[in-house]
């Protein structure tokens, strides 16, 4: 028996990208009210031998999530500018890709530090410096996630999130992808990225408390080389969890990750939800194909 595929993507702007076993699908809303749909192939390298290897896999899944993400999030702000036809450049992609990283680590990472480090006179143990640090991170990241949740743009984003999740659950659960069988499913999952980044958090804590008290610069170059090492070790954490997602001793440990995904998620209305089902729809299609039935370079489709 083949093992079973994990299907998930993301939200965009007006729609859903699915990503499927060798491709992606996104699905976005026009602003007339049609919907476009854009399948790619994905690289080898996204599902591939490395991208099945413990511990690299996480560190694959992190340059995927940077690139693909930025990659339909620009495809999504075409359509819903009336610009499919406008072309997206790699080094354009690289240079938000770069940007996105810098910012993230900044904020979330370099910001944190250097607030503990203003404490560092009253704290002679590193556990104690790490739970401090790894404290202030976590305020950080529900203070931005709450701050931009009020904006009315983000909120039809994060409604587009809740569809994606109702649609993967749905279709976990084996029931038609149709929106009034999606309707009462959740818009939290196990495998979200929010989930992921709560892990984070956790295991910053522990690995950071292993690298000692140094001097700052030491210290930020430090959460800078160990991220992908983070990353991957929280990949696993979510890779478990997601496979057995009914055990209750992990549900207890994952439920705070899933109570922070009620920031990145909205109820989706049945139009952004008939968004997301018609992502998920196409990429199952695609994968139910034939292997050597695989789709042209690159395809765009509007209804």
């Amino acid at each position: 028996m083949a093992k079973r595929f994990y299907y998930g993507g993301q939200a965009v702007i007006e729609g859903v990208m699915m990503r499927g076993q060798k491709a992606m699908v996104t699905a976005v809303r026009r602003p007339g009210g049609g919907m476009a749909m854009d399948t790619q192939l994905l690289p080898p390298i996204y599902y591939g031998r490395w991208r099945k290897t413990p511990l690299i896999r996480g560190v694959i899944v992190l340059i995927e999530v940077l690139v693909l993400g930025i990659k339909t999030l620009l495809y999504s702000a075409n359509v819903s500018l009336e610009e499919e036809e406008a072309e997206i450049s790699g080094w354009l992609v690289w240079l938000l890709v770069a940007a996105s990283l810098a910012l993230s680590v900044a904020l979330f990472f370099v910001a944190p530090l250097f607030l503990t480090k203003l404490l560092d006179p009253y704290i002679a143990s590193s556990v104690v410096f790490s739970l401090i640090e790894g404290g202030i991170r976590a305020a950080i990241v529900v203070l931005y996630l709450g701050v931009i949740g009020l904006v009315p743009d983000i909120k039809r984003y994060f409604a587009y999130h809740g569809a994606e999740h109702k649609a993967v659950n749905a279709y976990e659960a084996g029931v038609p992808l149709e929106v009034e069988a999606v309707r009462k499913y959740s818009t939290a999952h196990v495998r979200c990225g929010t989930s992921f980044l709560f892990t984070v958090i956790i295991i910053a804590i522990i690995v950071f408390a292993l690298v000692g008290l140094h001097t700052f610069w030491m210290l930020a170059l430090s959460r800078i080389l160990l991220l992908p090492v983070i990353a991957a070790f929280a990949y696993e954490v979510i890779y478990f969890s997601g496979r057995h997602a009914d055990n209750r001793l992990l549900r207890v440990v994952m439920f705070p990750g899933l109570w922070l995904q009620r920031l990145t998620t909205r109820e989706p209305d049945d139009d952004k939800l008939e968004v997301a089902l018609s992502a998920l729809r196409k990429v199952v299609e695609l994968d139910q194909k034939e292997e050597t039935a695989q789709p042209s370079k690159s395809a765009s489709v509007s209804s």
